[in-house]
């Protein structure tokens, strides 16, 4: 995925447009997230998850809306989905969102839930492995 930057609008916080989202700093939604912000910081900076918005002073300011995707992506992660592979997903999502083409979009979302499942079986049978080990070290 290309590293291309859309500059976004700063905002102070308290002073959002009447009907804005509310916003809220980094610390806060790595907090929400379990992410920490070194993360949160690199999907800025490789364009997965660009925040809504910044300060005056460039302190990144994020939505409930930016909060319910890097949930998502944080849900993608354990399943080994790439940065290229989370920011196509979240395209198809927002192409659901749009007038553009819903039949490709649902097609590229159906491949990753039948990824999704195929990694989530392999997990599930490495934990059963797991198990087993740690079985035979408590029987040794």
């Amino acid at each position: 995925m290309a590293n291309t930057h859309v500059p976004q609008p700063r905002a102070r916080p308290g002073a959002e447009a009447p009907g804005a989202p509310a916003t809220m700093h980094i610390g806060v939604v790595a907090e929400r997230t379990g992410m920490s912000l070194r993360t949160l910081r690199h999907y800025d900076e490789v364009g997965l998850l660009t925040p809504s918005a910044r300060t005056e002073g460039g302190f990144r300011l994020y939505t409930t809306a930016d909060v319910e995707r890097l949930l998502l992506i944080r849900r993608m992660k354990p399943l080994g989905f790439t940065l290229e592979e989370m920011a196509d997903l979240l395209d198809a999502a927002d192409v659901l969102q749009t007038d553009r083409d819903h039949d490709q979009a649902r097609d590229r979302l159906a491949a990753y839930l039948r990824s999704a499942e195929e990694r989530r079986d392999k997990l599930a049978r490495t934990l059963d492995m797991a198990d087993e080990f740690i079985a035979l070290l408590r029987a040794t």
